[in-house]
């Protein structure tokens, strides 16, 4: 059998193949080089804070009531009947004003024989006396005996003391005149009367007429656990104590913070066996009245420090597989790496970080959701970012 080879066609083949080669080499480097551009990573943008060691204060919430600065529970000191109310419930009142009138014919008529009782007294005393000054000469000449002059000298003293103790008695008679108006004992406010018009009362009574609060200035009495208390003491140690008046913050039932700062008073030296807890007292000015005796608030004060201590703010504080607290820091060269912190407690928005941290650090606070061990990125400082903020502020401001 017989075959026929074309020699055109027989030299077409190799050309077509290595042309094909080429065509297939030429599609591929575009791509490769797309490629290998695009897996290049782009430095991040993250800013940091360069940490500096400073004296922080420790800061405690205390829960708290607010009690009167001066209460007193209006009662009579004489008995009667009421005849007059002459104050409104709520009124603000001043010491010294009238608010109750009893029926005052029995204290003004003890009154009158009172001074009668004096009258008596002193018209004794005057007829004893001028016995007195007639024997004095007779007693010399003998013309009365001793006796009877020392005797007339003894009834003079005792008329004497008869006036004392008689004018002793018109002045209770007159107090007790006095009594039967009832008057404020401090400036206040007056709350509700549980006695009326027509009502008997009595000295020394126990239930009060009604009760007057002294309202501004206020207490605030702050409970405080001996366990927080003795952990207190441990930390100051370490730590620094400040003054014992320092100042002290409110904040009311919603939330919502007192505008008026206090000043811690004292603190006292017994733990309530029942509760557990110290009270501490603090002053506060309360101008409109806004707290009220028995009002529930936090008390915010501080009165240790926590010496070269570092605040990072709390978006950086990041969390590993067992709990622990770290934070991404960059080195001179921008590389990243983590460091395990300590915190103890929270100052406004910053963690106090006592452990962990050196003067200089650079720890990153913005920036982070991208960033990871090793890698190199581009940041740029706290303070420079605030800035620029600024300038665009004033650029768009003066536009």
């Amino acid at each position: 059998m017989n075959f026929y080879l074309n020699p055109v066609r027989h030299l077409l083949w190799p050309i077509l193949i290595v042309s094909s080669a080429l065509t297939i080499v030429g599609c591929n480097e575009p791509s490769t080089t797309a490629s290998s551009v695009a897996t290049t990573p782009k430095p991040s943008q993250v800013t940091y804070r360069q940490m500096e060691a400073v004296d922080i204060p420790r800061v405690e919430q205390l829960s708290g009531r607010v009690v009167a600065f001066q209460t007193s529970e209006v009662r009579p000191q004489v008995n009667g009947i009421i005849m007059e109310r002459l104050f409104n419930e709520g009124d603000k009142i001043t010491k010294g004003q009238p608010l109750y009138r009893l029926d005052p014919r029995l204290y003004a008529a003890a009154v009158k024989q009172a001074e009668a009782n004096l009258n008596m007294t002193r018209a004794s005393a005057s007829v004893a006396n001028s016995l007195v000054t007639r024997y004095a000469p007779l007693v010399k000449t003998q013309n009365i005996s001793q006796q009877e002059y020392t005797t007339a000298v003894a009834n003079a003293q005792q008329a004497q003391a008869a006036i004392a103790q008689a004018a002793a008695l018109l002045d209770t008679a007159k107090i007790n005149l006095e009594f039967a108006t009832i008057t404020a004992p401090i400036d206040g406010k007056i709350g509700r009367s549980f006695y009326t018009a027509g009502a008997l009362v009595t000295a020394n009574q126990d239930n009060s007429l009604a009760t007057i609060q002294q309202l501004d200035p206020v207490y605030i009495d702050i409970q405080q656990t001996s366990a927080e208390l003795l952990a207190m003491h441990q930390r100051t140690q370490s730590g620094k104590t400040i003054a014992d008046r320092v100042p002290v913050q409110l904040t009311l039932e919603g939330g919502v913070p007192y505008a008026q700062q206090g000043t811690l008073e004292f603190s006292e030296a017994v733990v309530d066996p029942a509760t557990g807890s110290v009270t501490l007292r603090a002053r506060f000015p309360n101008p409109q009245n806004i707290l009220l005796p028995g009002m529930f608030v936090q008390a915010s004060l501080s009165r240790t420090t926590q010496e070269q201590a570092f605040l990072v703010p709390q978006a950086a504080l990041q969390r590993d597989a067992k709990g622990e607290s770290m934070v991404y820091v960059i080195d001179e060269e921008n590389k990243v790496s983590l460091k395990h912190i300590i915190t103890q407690g929270v100052l406004q928005q910053d963690w106090v970080v006592t452990a962990g941290l050196e003067s200089g650090d650079k720890v990153l606070t913005k920036g982070l959701v991208r960033v990871r061990v090793g890698d190199v990125v581009n940041a740029q400082p706290e303070a420079a970012l605030q800035q620029t903020a600024a300038n665009s502020s004033n650029v768009q401001h003066g536009g």
